[in-house]
């Protein structure tokens, strides 16, 4: 028998099972249509509804967020590492203490390292149901979500109380705080001024990577886009390479640290001692370490995929805003 331990892992883009009610403003109007799906680890989710695909993490956890236009993900911020990469629509990441600090608009492809410590949301602004991908630091990101004080005012208005334990009660359910926890503490005045309120200009040339420039830098081997000597340089426990056709070599490899291959365009075959497989857009593949593969587009046309793969950096941290 093959040791689960020498095989990939594959979560298809198809079999996701998504969670409506992961985060406290899964009630809330214009965000009540969010789905999250949780791929690799836990993530940061507040609900035991989450169903996980993958729970062993290789340093750091992957996941997503589904959502149809208009829907958007409230004013939140994160103690760790928080990478972004479109997979299908168009997005408006928005910052700051309102929401009003910067913005901008991501493409299918686009990625967002979005710094720790500030206040961040995003929507849908396509004409579709649009996914983003999530790449989150550490093997526990849970406790790791900051709400904004009126997030979690909103929520109470409408049935969602988060408690001191990072745990949803929905009294739509009939839920309430049981008698040894409290309502999760709002950040008082003195506690928001210490959140930074960087523009664009002080966010977009160090923490986003265009997916045509991630292209155009991939002729001949992989694009690096986030770790040391990358577009964009940080250091948060994992490293992403953008792979396209010619710039990976067709003969096996293996590696000692854990590798994800996320595909953003084209079928790519991946090919291991025991066995082979198709990946499509959106499949998510965890393939251990020291396993020897191959990994090549498997017809013509356009092909990319993204490849995470852990670093030996402190897991989870991400650099100060520059």
């Amino acid at each position: 028998m093959t040791n689960l331990n020498q095989t990939p892992q594959i979560v298809r883009y198809g079999e996701l099972q998504p969670c409506k009610t992961a985060f406290i403003d899964a009630h809330t109007p214009g965000s009540d249509q969010k789905e999250n799906f949780t791929i690799i680890g836990g993530g940061v989710s507040e609900s035991p509804d989450q169903h996980v695909h993958i729970n062993e993490t290789p340093g750091f956890n992957i996941g997503a967020a589904g959502q149809p236009p208009h829907c958007r993900n409230s004013l939140h911020s994160h103690v760790t590492a928080e990478v972004f990469f479109v997979l299908k629509g168009r997005w408006r990441f928005f910052w700051g203490r309102n929401g009003d600090a910067g913005e901008f608009i991501a493409e299918e492809g686009d990625i967002f390292n979005i710094p720790t410590g500030i206040f961040r949301g995003f929507e849908n602004v396509g004409i579709d149901y649009g996914m983003i991908m999530a790449v989150l630091g550490g093997n526990d990101a849970g406790g790791g979500v900051i709400w904004a004080p009126e997030v979690i005012k909103d929520a109470a208005a409408h049935g969602l109380i988060l408690g001191d334990n990072g745990k949803l009660y929905d009294r739509k359910k009939g839920q309430d705080l049981p008698a040894d926890v409290k309502p999760m503490p709002l950040l008082d005045e003195a506690e928001l001024k210490k959140y930074p309120e960087p523009t664009a200009d002080d966010v977009m040339p160090h923490y986003v990577a265009r997916y045509q420039d991630m292209l155009a830098m991939a002729t001949r081997r992989p694009a690096r886009v986030l770790g040391a000597d990358a577009m964009i340089v940080d250091r948060p426990g994992f490293e992403i390479d953008l792979l396209k056709r010619g710039s990976i070599s067709s003969e096996a490899y293996s590696t000692g640290q854990s590798e994800i291959i996320m595909i953003m365009h084209g079928h790519w075959r991946l090919e291991w001692q025991s066995g082979s497989a198709i990946l499509a857009p959106g499949d998510t593949c965890s393939v251990p370490k020291g396993l020897s593969r191959k990994l090549a587009p498997s017809m013509t046309g356009n092909a990319s995929l993204f490849r995470v793969r852990s670093t030996d950096d402190e897991a989870g941290l991400t650099r100060a805003l520059v």
